[in-house]
């Protein structure tokens, strides 16, 4: 599908859609990433988003602006324009015959990110909120700055992700015009150091987007899913803390930067049947146990001695 924005630039969506919802409006869930869901993250997508679908879901997976099939340019993580794009992009989901109106978010990393970014926002259709291995605030707890100090990372990720955003459009999809917008994107994608390292202390640029700013913006209900092993270790403590308006669950595995289902090292986790209960409970009103799960689950790592 093509989804258009508020200033006429389409996204390219991928969609899992159960036969029913032409009949049966279905709630949504969405994940949308610079990741290029045709050949980044579709291997991944097929244990989440199909296996949603299957359980009474529309899930569409969606390239940012600039990346993939999508159209415009890229500007930056978590930009204004992104974020504007993505209540965009959940208003145009719930107005669709197929949605109940209820949609919920979620991702990993950059799509954790995001979707605690834009539960912020309280885009009205957005009720629930699944975020994993990420942050809430951009300058302390991040991978451009600790303590005031740059990370190697800072320029390691600049490097990687001027590299991916900068990469040609499928031609399966866009057609001959492919190599005309891989030239504007060359020629367009910005040098993300520059801007990164110009913000050395968290100034308003750091605090676009940190959500730890003002946690009580937050309505929907969040689960927060994190890793022992990832670098993103402390948002499951700070959403808990941090005093939003909805509900939050937090649960805390053995992992490294991936979903559960998929991480390292083990034991892993069933994700897509948690996940399912988090959406049944706050996009279909189901009644589930959900509300009494512990408000945080963790996984204990080493052991310990009884006197």
């Amino acid at each position: 599908m093509r989804i258009v924005v508020r200033d006429g630039i389409t996204l390219s969506a991928r969609v899992w859609m159960p036969e029913d919802a032409k009949t049966t409006p279905l709630p949504a869930i969405l994940e949308i990433l610079p990741y290029r869901k045709r050949d980044g993250t579709n291997a991944r997508d097929a244990t989440t988003h199909a296996k949603f679908s299957q359980h009474g879901y529309v899930c569409l997976r969606v390239d940012l602006r600039g990346c993939g099939e999508s159209e415009g340019l890229f500007e930056d993580e978590y930009s204004e324009q992104e974020l504007s794009d993505i209540e965009d992009v959940i208003g145009w989901i719930s107005q669709q015959p197929w949605c109940s109106g209820a949609v919920g978010i979620m991702g990993i990393s950059w799509g954790g990110f995001n979707g605690l970014q834009t539960a912020a926002r309280r885009p009205p259709a957005l009720k629930a909120v699944i975020s994993l291995c990420s942050s809430v605030d951009r300058f302390a707890d991040d991978i451009h700055y600790k303590g005031g100090c740059q990370l190697m990372e800072n320029i390691g990720w600049a490097a990687t992700a001027t590299s991916w955003f900068s990469m040609p459009p499928d031609p399966l999809l866009v057609g001959d015009d492919w190599r005309d917008i891989w030239l504007e994107r060359l020629e367009n994608t910005p040098p993300l150091i520059n801007k990164w390292q110009q913000h050395s202390s968290k100034d308003s640029y750091w605090k676009h987007g940190s959500v730890s700013e003002d946690f009580s913006q937050i309505e929907a209900a969040v689960l927060v899913i994190g890793g022992w092993h990832d670098g993103y270790r402390n948002t499951a403590a700070k959403l808990l803390k941090g005093g939003t308006s909805g509900p939050v669950k937090a649960i805390m595995g053995p992992w490294n930067h991936k979903y559960p289902h998929l991480a390292t090292p083990e034991p892993r986790m069933d994700f897509v049947s948690e996940a399912l209960r988090w959406w049944d409970r706050w996009l279909k009103d189901a009644p589930n146990s959900v509300d009494d799960d512990p408000d945080y689950r963790v996984y204990l790592m080493g052991g310990y001695i009884l006197n």
